[in-house]
């Protein structure tokens, strides 16, 4: 797969929305962060996404695909820890998006949780149209495009990383089989020279005979310390572990993730729709405006009425900015009303503009020069490209329509 480590990638995408929040940060951005020292991340634009429900409004897509990056870049992604690219730069996508669709199930997409709940939601668009019916495949092709084998989700995404699953179970079974499968398998095998031959067999017999989990396990990491295996001869010895067939493309699993509840400036989710945001990199004075204009719990009608912290979304702030003693400070001082709402935002502005401070200065020069950034998704997405060709070129055989 270039195999290597490829069942520790992570991929995740977004849809170039043009600048981001702090609940973009919190929620998301934060954990690539992380992510990335990790394990071997592809982080992508989805910019044929935003076609599926923006396709009639396309003026400002290359502009808020730069800003998001630009954003991403500032938080603390980096080019030299994940591959960042353009969803549409990689038309590898495209294709194996086609090739899913054919074996697809209209019922499987219709079902999807997101359908019907986008379409009540987006009720001023006109979203009877195929690329929204189908965007589950290109999600879907996205993620196995990569062979990922952990996809980073909030608890309402599951679903959609089960019907990636799902399909790439139907692929794996319908073109998984070739008829020299088994003979196929035992020359890779003896490939493997003779110690690490005999492990395997031992531990496929332990699985497939008895269901021994952890040989199966044990089985799968011995397959991955194996450097003079092909794609394809792994890929085969994964499922003939496993007592089937080759698997072409493995079924990644959701990296369930904590995502912080970010409020807006008026107590509901942060979002761009409900305008009540603070942006990353915003200049300190406006999010000194901002934060001293939040709402506050309603119980605190005067200076001296008591409060209760649970009903204040900047408290709610507090609990993602703040030390301990801060916290017991703002906690307790709302209760007793011994201090005011503008003496808790202080420490809160203090706090997001040190974050925020840190990611202006990182994000200058790619403003100043944007070229940088063009470079990052140039390189980004030709490497994300070579990655992706090797997978086409599995399925299209797997398929029987690798012509000469």
């Amino acid at each position: 797969m270039g195999a290597e480590g490829a069942g520790s990638r992570v991929l995740s995408g977004m849809r170039p929305t043009g600048r981001l929040h702090l609940g973009h940060y919190h929620g998301v951005v934060k954990n690539w962060v992380a992510l990335q020292h990790e394990h071997q991340c592809y982080f992508f634009v989805a910019d044929w996404h935003a076609l599926t429900t923006g396709y009639d409004d396309t003026v400002e897509l290359r502009q808020h695909t730069f800003d998001m990056v630009v954003d991403w870049l500032a938080a603390g992604v980096s080019p030299s820890a994940a591959v960042i690219f353009i969803q549409s730069k990689v038309p590898e996508h495209a294709e194996l998006h086609l090739l899913l669709s054919m074996i697809t199930p209209v019922s499987w997409l219709e079902r999807a949780p997101s359908y019907k709940d986008m379409q009540a939601r987006l009720n001023d668009r006109e979203l009877a149209t195929y690329g929204f019916l189908g965007y589950p495949v290109l999600q879907s092709a996205d993620i196995l495009m990569y062979r990922a084998g952990s996809v980073p989700v909030g608890a309402d995404q599951v679903a959609h990383v089960e019907l990636c699953r799902e399909i790439a179970r139907r692929f794996n079974h319908l073109y998984g089989r070739e008829p020299d499968f088994e003979a196929r398998c035992e020359a890779a095998v003896r490939k493997m020279g003779r110690k690490a031959s005999r492990l395997y067999g031992d531990l496929r017999k332990a699985f497939v005979e008895q269901g021994d989990g952890d040989a199966l396990e044990r089985g799968r990491a011995l397959l991955g310390e194996q450097r003079n295996l092909s794609n394809g001869d792994r890929e085969r010895l994964f499922g003939y572990l496993e007592g089937g067939g080759r698997t072409i493309l493995p079924e990644p699993e959701a990296l369930l993730t904590k995502q912080a509840k970010v409020p807006g400036l008026d107590g509901e989710k942060m979002s761009k729709s409900y305008r009540n945001t603070i942006s990353l990199r915003e200049v300190p004075d406006a999010v000194a405006h901002k934060v001293r204009g939040m709402k506050t719990d309603p119980a605190r009608v005067r200076r001296s009425d008591p409060g209760e912290p649970d009903n204040c979304p900047v408290y709610s702030l507090h609990e993602i900015y703040s030390d301990p003693a801060t916290l017991e400070w703002a906690a307790g001082g709302c209760r007793s009303a011994g201090i005011g709402c503008v003496d808790c935002k202080q420490p809160l502005i203090d706090a997001i503009n040190a974050e925020q401070a840190v990611m202006i200065e990182r994000g200058r020069p790619f403003e100043e020069q944007p070229d940088l950034v063009h470079r990052v998704l140039q390189e980004g997405s030709e490497k994300a490209r070579s990655v992706a060709r090797e997978t086409l070129d599995e399925v299209r055989a797997s398929m029987r329509i690798a012509h000469q």
